[in-house]
């Protein structure tokens, strides 16, 4: 970057450290954000020099950028800009971190709809699909509430991907469904996996896709464009025709991760299943229902040491 000078515009300042520090390090989808945030500095600070970010200052820009959004949105708006901000700290420009002790505002969020079926609701959902003999998208719903996979991996899939002998499914790329198509690499080096696939989904698949070009994307053939709303809405069409709440393509994902941990299978066997990369995450999506179930877990360690005298 050029010398740094405090009288140089915050935003100028901003988009040189997204293109130095950004640009080629992140995922297109997050360096977006980046830009984004750029464009509220534009709209919301258009005067605002380096040298005169203090904690008042970056405490109005964050009130402002809270108008009309909800707190979490402006606690990524932070983020994104806290590191510019600190650089600046350490190149002298400005002489306290103004992040410090920001406080994060925001509208409450509007209440959340249902993210997850129960095992009932979704076999319902399930003895809804139309599942004929031709691939269409309802299989690629059946695939992604019997595997959790992301929206974009299960675009990716190919027959190859397949392995029925061993009823295992690799995953280690996806479909770039946002832009003009093609294979990109998966979310991250913890999203290439091999899932176990239940013998059901076996005999179904195999018949489906003998047929099919060995090394092509199963679901997108002759399919110039696809979006993740159309899918969406044919879900909640079954939704609605199977009587259970109506929930999206990543909310099969969130089921099929809840059913599994449900029936008991472990923390790490559900990370490595979704492509998660650490535990942490999946501690952090279904925090809900682990502290369900240790609810239960005490209720059985109770009753058992009852049984003791």
């Amino acid at each position: 970057m050029p010398h740094p000078n405090p009288d140089e515009l915050f935003h100028r300042y901003y988009k040189r450290w997204i293109t130095m520090y950004k640009e080629g390090a992140i995922r297109k989808v997050t360096m977006n954000k980046y830009l984004m945030t750029h464009q509220w500095v534009i709209k919301l600070a258009l005067k605002l020099k380096v040298g005169d970010l203090t904690r008042i200052t970056y405490q109005q820009l964050l009130n402002d950028y809270a108008d009309g959004h909800e707190r979490q949105t402006v606690m990524d708006f932070h983020h994104q800009l806290k590191g510019a901000i600190l650089d600046a700290v350490d190149d002298g420009l400005i002489e306290r971190d103004p992040t410090r002790k920001a406080i994060i505002k925001g509208r409450t969020p509007r209440p959340k709809k249902p993210k997850y079926l129960n095992q009932f609701e979704l076999h319902t959902l399930l003895t809804e699909l139309d599942l004929s003999t031709d691939v269409n998208w309802d299989w690629f719903i059946l695939l992604i509430a019997k595997t959790g996979m992301r929206f974009s991996e299960a675009l990716a899939l190919t027959p190859n991907d397949f392995d029925f002998a061993h009823q295992m499914l690799t995953i280690d790329k996806t479909w770039n469904y946002k832009e003009d198509g093609g294979f990109l690499p998966t979310k991250n080096q913890s999203s290439v996996r091999k899932i176990q696939i239940d013998w059901q989904t076996v005999i179904q698949f195999s018949e489906l896709v003998k047929n099919l070009p060995e090394n092509e994307p199963i679901f997108v053939q002759n399919q110039n464009k696809i979006y993740n709303s159309t899918v969406n809405n044919l879900l909640s069409r079954h939704c609605e025709k199977a009587g259970v709440p109506t929930i999206s393509i990543h909310g099969l994902r969130h089921t099929h991760a809840s059913l599994l941990l449900f029936a008991g299978v472990s923390i790490a066997s559900v990370a490595r299943r979704l492509g998660h990369a650490s535990m942490t995450t999946t501690q952090k999506t279904y925090l809900h229902i682990i502290q369900e179930l240790e609810n239960q877990d005490v209720d059985l360690v109770m009753r058992s040491l009852s049984g003791l005298s």
